[in-house]
């Protein structure tokens, strides 16, 4: 099996935002072909025609620079509730989003889309019968979305353990059974993103693990320099990997 390096395109959020200017710092500055796009440098939520015209220049920007989009996910400005927001309108809402987000990303080729699970509000979080309920919503809708990917040709779905409970997917175990609640009906696969720099449950946060147990079903795997019992999110210089516990021979093996 091969494995491609690639980044989020996360860091160009309201500082490299034209298409043309991102393409180049990925192809020349960084010297990598493959992205995961992110809806906050195009949102679902803006007009049909200023889409169709930014789809047209990104589809220009990536093919002179050779880039690919093999990937979408939310981001910064998009981290919400969604499909597990306590408003049964506004999860309708982000649902038809999904299915816009879906339609935008199937213009670039990209093969998987995806986001965090769900949160849920402090309130719902903290009573049982509507933190089940939501959750089960939430797996209602990803499933839905999980057939609509594929009239559309994706290969998965896919979403981002976290770091606190409310937040979804902060051990192992829960991840798994998120997966499995999803995949007992769904049109492709529900599948991982990984994010190695997550400091996720207190009894869980050594990285490696994670990387052993959820490699396999994680298409894109989120690497970020970190130190222990922290979400560091720190680039890969000298400095950072003085006190960083993610080293490279270390994670291929892992994988």
């Amino acid at each position: 099996m091969g494995y491609r390096l690639g980044i989020n395109l996360g860091f160009a959020i309201n500082k490299y935002i034209e298409p043309e200017e991102w393409t180049r710092i990925v192809s020349q500055d960084l010297e990598l072909k493959y992205v995961q796009f992110v809806a906050d440098l195009l949102n679902p939520f803006l007009p049909g025609d200023y889409i169709n015209a930014q789809v047209s220049r990104i589809k220009s920007a990536t093919k002179h620079y050779g880039i690919y989009i093999e990937s979408l996910f939310t981001s910064a400005f998009t981290r919400v509730n969604h499909l597990m927001h306590p408003d049964e309108e506004a999860r309708r809402i982000w649902l038809n989003w999904f299915k816009r987000f879906l339609e935008l990303g199937s213009e670039f080729g990209a093969k998987n889309l995806g986001s965090h699970f769900g949160i849920l509000t402090f309130r719902d979080y903290n009573d049982e019968s509507r933190r089940k309920h939501l959750i089960e919503q939430g797996v209602k809708g990803w499933q839905e979305l999980s057939f609509y990917a594929k009239e559309l040709g994706y290969e998965c779905l896919i979403f981002e353990p976290m770091s606190v409970p409310r937040e979804m997917a902060n051990t192992v175990e829960e991840t798994k059974q998120l997966l499995d609640m999803v995949n007992a009906n769904s049109g492709v696969p529900m599948k991982v993103c990984l994010d190695i720099g997550h400091a996720p449950n207190p009894d869980e946060r050594d990285p490696y693990p994670w990387i052993e147990q959820l490699a396999q079903i994680s298409p894109v795997i989120h690497v970020q320099q970190t130190v222990l019992n922290k979400s560091n999110h720190a680039p890969f210089t000298a400095e950072a990997n003085k006190d960083g516990i993610i080293k490279v021979n270390k994670v291929m093996e892992a994988v």
